[in-house]
This record gives structure tokens, sequence and C-alpha cells, in this order.
């Protein structure tokens, strides 16, 4: 289950990235770099955290096909793992993405459906998630990113080797904050997650292995749905 569980690195240097890095250690397979920290940081820092792991950056690209694709190839041949775009960019702009991921067999492109921190009513989130799903799936992107309210429909409408990344990860009395749909690990993995993206539950904790450990534990007590 440690190479499901993406750390979310939302810190603003990259000393406490490699800390946090140095903590979990090898509890975890993946670390999540997003806009904050890569905008401070730089590739070098994505090179450092290659040297252990494998690394989710995640920009989500949102502009004209053009500059997707030229973007996806730079994150392409920074060696990284996987890395998103926004499906809200549409079909043409998706399709340009994946043809510049083709290059890079082993860089897995998804898309974001819908952010956890959007307020629309839970059904229609799904609706939407699941339409931009398929839209992502026919353009050629090898999975997307959504709550783990809308996995088990995604995997149901695209089949169980697209990906579904879900954020929103909460357990316990843990304060959603900005978050609209959470769940807790294990209730991710029944629902269909393949890669789940913890941040603040881990991070702010007193122990962060202590806490990676506790969702990785979470995560192999599920039984899955679909």
């Amino acid at each position: 289950m440690k190479n499901r569980l993406m750390v979310a690195l939302d810190v603003d240097h990259a000393k406490s990235a490699l800390g946090l890095r140095d903590t979990v250690g090898d509890a975890v397979g993946w670390f999540k770099i997003g806009l904050r920290l890569f905008v401070a940081e730089g590739p070098s820092l994505v090179s450092a955290i290659r040297e252990r792991h494998r690394v989710f950056l995640d920009l989500k690209f949102h502009d004209i096909p053009n500059t997707v694709a030229q973007a996806v190839e730079s994150a392409g041949n920074l060696g990284v793992e996987m890395i998103n775009v926004h499906a809200g960019g549409g079909e043409q702009m998706l399709a340009a993405a994946a043809e510049a991921a083709v290059a890079f067999p082993d860089l897995k492109l998804i898309a974001v459906t819908v952010l956890t921190s959007d307020p629309m009513p839970r059904e229609q989130a799904r609706s939407v998630a699941l339409q931009r799903a398929k839209m992502a799936q026919e353009a050629g992107l090898k999975g997307v990113v959504c709550s783990v309210f809308e996995a088990t429909a995604i995997k149901q409408a695209c089949g169980s080797d697209f990906l579904t990344v879900t954020p929103g990860i909460r357990w316990g009395n843990q304060d959603v904050q900005d978050q609209k749909r959470v769940a807790d690990p294990a209730t991710a993995i029944a629902a269909g997650s393949d890669y789940l993206v913890v941040g603040r539950p881990i991070l702010h904790a007193a122990n962060p292995r202590a806490a990676a450990m506790e969702a990785l534990a979470m995560m192999e007590s599920a039984r899955p749905r679909v």
C-alpha cells in the first residue's frame, strides 16, 4: 500500500520538504510537489526528492493546447512519474497533452475533474467528474484526480485500469479546513481509489511517520467494492 500513498509536500521551502521526506522515509512511495513548493524551489527539488521516491508534480496545467503540451514535455524531461492538467481545458488541450506524454512511457498523465474544495453539491460533482473522466480517457490520458465520492462511478464507467487519484483524505477528528468532499483512507480504497494524496494529516502530525503508518494500516484494512 505504500506505493499507493502520496504525501503532499505543502511546505514553503526545500529544507522543510527534505526534512519531511527524511522523517517519513520508506513508509511511503510517493511525494506530491505542488505549485507553492515548485515555484519556490524549482526543478532542483524535484531531482532531490526523486533520489528516493516517485514524484507527482501537481501543477494543474490549464492553457492553450500548445502551451500545455510543451509544459507536459518539460515535466517529462524532469523525470517525474505523474503530472496533471485541468480537464476543464477541453478536448483539444487534453489531446495535445496526451500526445506530448507519449514520449515518456513511464509518465502517468492525469486530469483534474472537480477540485475537492469545490462547494458544488455532491451529485452534481459526481456527474461533472464522470463526464470529464470520460473525456480524459477518450483523449488518451491515464486517469483523473477526483474525490472519493466519484471514484467508484469513474471506475465503473472507465474500467479498472483507468487511474483514480484522490485528495481530501482525513480521519479521526481532523479538521477538514477548505476541503468539502473528504473521506478516510479505508473508505477511499474501498471506493476504488488507486492513489491517496494526504497532506495536512501527515504534515501537521506530531509524528509524521506514525501518521503515515496509521494511514497505511487503514488502507490495508479496506475491502475494495470495485
